[in-house]
C-alpha cells in the first residue's frame, strides 16, 4: 500500500448550545454531583466505563451509584494516571453538570461527542450542563495492535470530552496535529507507559479500484511509543470501518475522532 490520503478537517465539537427538553431527576438538584450517567446507559456498559475509568485512574472503588452519580474513588492501586485523577476530580467539584447518555447505533456520533444544553425549566440555578453522547458499539469496531487498543477506548474518549469542558480545551483545526485537549490526554498515556496519539484525524487507507470492499470505507489512527532506554519510537495502528463507526458523512466529511 502507498501513503494514506488525509480527509478534509474540520472540527468536531463547536460547542453550540442545543437546547434539550427534558426533566431530569431530583438527584442533580439536591445534590452536589456533577457526573451522571443517564438512564439510558445500560447497567452492562456502566460497568465497562466505570472498569476503564478505574484502569486509566487507579482509583479501585470508582462506581456509579444505583442513581447514576459518579462517585471517585478512595482506595489506590499503585498503578493510574495522577493527571487523570485531577481531570475527574476538578470535575466533581467544579460548577459544570455532566451527563453521559447512551448513543450507540447513531450514526452523528462516531465514538463520543459532547453537546452544550440547557434544563428544562431552570431547576439547577445557573449551572452549566453537557451530554456526552457515547456510541459503545463504535468501540467494538476497532482492530490493531493491543497497546493501541490500551490507549483507545470509552475511558479514554469519554475523559477526552471531559476535559472539553473542565479544561476548555480545543481540538485542532488541520491534521498533522494533536490538539490541546488530546496532548492533555496523552500525558495520561505516558504515565500509564501506553503510546500516544500521534494525530487528532484518522487517515484513509487506499483500496485498490478492483476491491471487494468498495462499500467500505477503512481507516487508521497512529499511536507512537518512546523507548528512552533504546532511543527508538515504535509506531502502532488502529484501524476500522469508518462506513460502521461513522464520522464520514456527517460535518462535511469530518475525519476526526470524539
Amino acid at each position: 500500500m502507498g501513503p494514506s490520503k488525509k480527509m478534509h478537517p474540520q472540527k468536531l465539537h463547536s460547542f453550540a448550545a442545543i437546547t434539550f427538553i427534558f426533566v431530569f431527576t431530583s438527584v442533580v438538584c439536591a445534590s452536589e454531583t456533577k457526573v451522571v450517567v443517564r438512564r439510558s446507559v445500560s447497567e452492562r456498559h456502566r460497568a465497562e466505563l466505570a472498569d476503564k475509568l478505574k484502569l486509566i485512574t487507579g482509583w479501585r472503588d470508582l462506581r456509579f451509584m444505583p442513581n447514576g452519580t459518579l462517585v471517585l474513588g478512595t482506595v489506590r492501586t499503585s498503578f493510574g494516571s495522577s493527571t487523570a485523577r485531577e481531570l475527574l476530580s476538578r470535575t466533581v467539584s467544579g460548577e459544570h453538570v455532566i451527563l453521559l447518555e447512551d448513543a450507540t447505533g447513531r450514526k452523528d456520533v462516531a465514538f463520543c461527542r459532547v453537546d452544550a444544553t440547557t434544563w428544562a425549566n431552570d431547576l439547577p440555578g445557573d449551572r452549566s450542563v453537557y451530554v456526552v453522547l457515547i456510541d459503545f458499539a463504535d468501540f467494538k469496531q476497532v482492530s490493531g495492535d493491543r497497546k493501541a487498543r490500551a490507549a483507545f477506548d470509552v475511558g479514554w474518549a469519554v475523559l477526552h470530552e471531559i476535559d472539553h469542558v473542565v479544561e476548555n480545551s480545543v481540538d485542532p483545526m488541520f491534521a498533522g496535529e494533536t490538539g490541546e485537549c488530546e496532548s492533555h490526554i496523552n500525558k495520561m498515556r505516558q504515565e500509564l507507559g501506553l503510546p500516544v496519539r500521534t494525530d487528532y484525524y484518522f487517515s484513509v487507507l487506499p483500496v485498490r479500484s478492483d476491491s471487494s470492499f468498495l462499500i467500505s470505507k477503512f481507516v487508521r489512527l497512529g499511536f507512537d511509543y518512546h523507548d528512552r532506554a533504546s532511543g527508538k519510537t515504535k509506531r502502532y495502528w488502529l484501524l476500522w470501518d469508518a462506513v460502521v463507526v461513522g464520522g464520514l458523512e456527517f460535518g462535511a466529511q469530518t475525519a476526526s475522532l470524539f
